[in-house]
């Protein structure tokens, strides 16, 4: 997998904790550097941490699935970005209360990183069909997370309604034209 594929591919699974980071920013009165390198740690953390358990599942199946590892890539990508379009178009026609009486809790960001990562973890078992070095993967992700996050943190307090659902939309499609991608340069060019 090309640098660049890897630094795409990246940043459409970022953009839902993006979003997340977004209304996390909205939620906080005054947004300090502090709290905001809190939510772009545990999102980038987990970010990095789930496509390992992913490639390592895949590890256990790679030999079954390596002559299908661009239809398991696409099925996968295509499927994670649709849910993720899906999803923002269910919020927008039913929002919801967005930020917690009492402030955002180490608990809401453990269960806003992990659930946000759960896309990543199915990448990395796409990762281990195409012998990714999961390393190199899982520590782009997390760091593109992580300034992704950071930004969306301070960005939700000025303009963050105009962002967040843009960017899981954008994620969902950059996750489906990756999918088709690998699918294409496998099939047809290798």
């Amino acid at each position: 997998m090309s640098l660049l594929t890897l630094l795409v591919m990246s940043i459409g699974l970022a953009m839902d904790a993006f979003a997340v980071s977004v209304s996390n920013g909205m939620c906080v009165a005054k947004m300090r550097l502090k709290q905001a390198l809190i939510f772009a740690f545990a999102f980038g953390l987990a970010q990095g941490i789930m496509p390992c358990i992913g490639w390592l599942a895949g590890q256990v199946f790679a030999s079954y699935i390596q002559q299908i590892d661009h239809w398991v890539a696409l099925i996968l990508l295509s499927f994670i970005g649709v849910k993720m379009i899906v999803e923002t178009i269910k919020e927008l026609r039913n929002p919801k209360e967005e930020c917690p009486a009492g402030g955002i809790s180490a608990k809401t960001i453990f269960i806003q990183a992990v659930a946000t990562s759960i896309d990543a973890l199915a990448v990395g078992v796409s990762l281990a069909a195409m012998n990714v070095d999961i390393i190199y993967a899982a520590a782009m992700i997390a760091g593109v997370t992580f300034v992704i996050c950071l930004a969306g943190a301070y960005l939700g307090k000025s303009v963050g309604r105009l962002l967040k659902d843009k960017a899981e939309i954008f994620g969902g499609v950059v996750l489906i034209l990756l999918g088709i991608k690998i699918f294409i340069e496998d099939v047809f060019f290798s």
